[in-house]
């Protein structure tokens, strides 16, 4: 099963490298233009908002290159709880959107499943604020199509599957961000 799915990535490749491509240039116009990237999803997608942002911030493959601004918005505790406690968890990242996204901006929601309720109202708020929006899904991707300037919709269904090949895709965009940047293109 496992092998079958990244078979099927890998027949895919030639339309997931350009929106690949597609999501670097976006990430990487908003950095040269003195924006940042907000990045959120829930469980294993909060922990690959993480990683992107770790990547970004500290650095991946060149310690030469200059700090990304990038930031997860699954880090700050006490907005979480209070987000979550006082105005529903389905807003948990829409009303940091409202507070932090500037028009300019990029946000990149991550949903395995593609139905997360929290990300979905957050791509919403971010195109309301002019913000570029990126989503990173799973196959089932027709709510996320209408609210992303670039999709990239892994072929499964599985969530292990997807998130496997999410780490896979998140790389891929930081080496062209980075190898991008460090030419100064």
């Amino acid at each position: 099963m496992q092998v079958d799915v990244l078979i099927g990535v890998l027949e895919e490749i030639k339309g997931i490298t350009q929106s690949i491509k597609d999501a670097g240039d976006l990430i990487m116009s908003c950095f040269m233009d003195k924006h940042k990237l907000l990045v959120a999803g829930n469980g294993g997608s909060a922990s690959d908002s993480l990683h992107l942002v770790a990547e970004l911030v500290g650095n991946y493959k060149s310690k030469e290159r200059q700090s990304l601004p990038a930031i997860a918005l699954v880090e700050n505790q006490a907005s979480i709880t209070s987000i979550s406690n006082d105005l529903g968890f389905e807003n948990l990242f829409s009303r940091q959107i409202e507070g932090l996204g500037l028009e300019g901006d990029v946000f990149m929601g991550i949903s395995t499943s593609g139905r997360s309720r929290n990300v979905l109202l957050a791509l919403r708020k971010a195109r309301e604020k002019g913000l570029k929006t990126i989503g990173l899904c799973g196959r089932y991707d027709d709510e996320m199509k209408e609210l992303c300037n670039v999709l990239i919709s892994v072929p499964s269904s599985e969530t292990q599957r997807v998130q496997e090949c999410h780490i896979f895709i998140i790389h891929l965009i930081c080496d062209y961000v980075e190898d991008n940047i460090i030419r100064g293109v």
